[in-house]
């Protein structure tokens, strides 16, 4: 749930938590939601790790009157066909290739947005998120998981200021682990896997504070700048770190040409990382994009790094956005 969604806004390294406004903003901050004019839906894929893995992306949102929106997502993060080899050797020591099997590992996330304006504050708007985690390791283990977000945007003289808290409630996963499955590997390793790991995965809240800005020059071209300050209530290797809190700001641009044509570019994802000879260096994730909208239908690609500890350091995503009344 913290990959991010959309090609447009990975482009821009996911620095659109004030300027969110489609039916992605389920994810980004559900109170831009309420920027839709009709019903949208929206898809996205993407390979990681040399096509080991793949992240799928599905949503759909519609505007219910002036005040209120609502939106539904689905998020699929798998590696499908691992071998399992823990039946390798038989009873009598000897190898069995016929005795590896496969199966997969796959996690889920299933969001229910609903976004609404209040009469009072002029430019306020608000979102909350309820959330159902899945995780799914084969027939060995699997756990079911809920939580919620809540987010904010207000605008004023053209600036956009937004904030995304994540998992408010603190979000818990559950897992219920297949005993059978367990005794038939505990042994296959001496000394591993001797006692079964924690029943109980704790997701602790985040913050996600943005600020955007956007300049039309001669009603032709048009350039979207937005700041992204992202808060975790710990210390990290975030290039802003204490014991109560660390801070990874993102930076993210959107040049547009008669709302046709779009160029992105962001850079994210500062970190103090240890070199061998214990001194640090500061680590960054470049990001760009490209995007193309006709007639309510919106296609965007980005090539985003994913840094120094895989082997693929960039990764191509595409994803479609449809705004569905061009279909009446």
């Amino acid at each position: 749930m913290n990959i991010g969604v959309d090609a447009a806004a990975l482009g821009m390294s996911n620095a659109v938590t004030a300027s969110t406004g489609d039916v992605n903003s389920g994810y980004w901050n559900p109170s831009g939601l309420l920027k839709i004019e009709d019903s949208e839906a929206s898809l996205m894929h993407a390979s990681y790790f040399a096509n080991i893995a793949q992240y799928d992306y599905a949503a759909y949102a519609k505007k219910i009157d002036d005040k209120s929106a609502w939106g539904i997502s689905l998020i699929r993060f798998g590696v499908d066909d691992i071998l399992n080899t823990t039946q390798l050797i038989d009873s009598q020591g000897n190898i069995d290739y016929n005795r590896i099997s496969l199966f997969s590992t796959a996690d889920y996330g299933l969001t229910f947005s609903y976004a609404r304006r209040p009469t009072l504050i002029e430019g306020l708007q608000y979102g909350v998120n309820a959330k159902v985690i899945r995780r799914v390791i084969g027939d060995f283990a699997s756990s079911w998981g809920f939580g919620f977000d809540f987010g904010l945007q207000y605008e004023n003289n053209d600036w956009h200021y937004g904030i995304m808290l994540r998992d408010i409630t603190t979000t818990y996963n559950v897992w219920a682990i297949d005993e059978d499955k367990y005794n038939e590997i505990k042994d296959a390793v001496a000394g591993q896997n001797q006692e079964p790991p924690e029943s109980t995965e704790i997701t602790f809240p985040k913050a996600q504070i943005g600020i955007s800005k956007r300049i039309d020059f001669h009603s032709d071209y048009s350039l979207l700048a937005a700041v992204n300050l992202n808060m975790q209530f710990a210390q990290t290797n975030d290039i802003i770190s204490t014991s109560a809190f660390s801070i990874d700001p993102a930076l993210g641009f959107e040049f547009g040409y008669t709302d046709l044509v779009f160029l992105r570019a962001g850079v994210g994802n500062f970190q103090n990382v240890e070199q061998l000879d214990g001194s640090k260096k500061v680590s960054f994730q470049p990001n760009i994009g490209l995007g193309f909208k006709y007639k309510g239908i919106q296609v965007d690609y980005a090539l985003t790094d994913l840094g120094d500890q895989s082997a693929a350091l960039y990764s191509n995503i595409f994803s479609v956005k449809v705004d569905l009344s061009i279909f009446r």
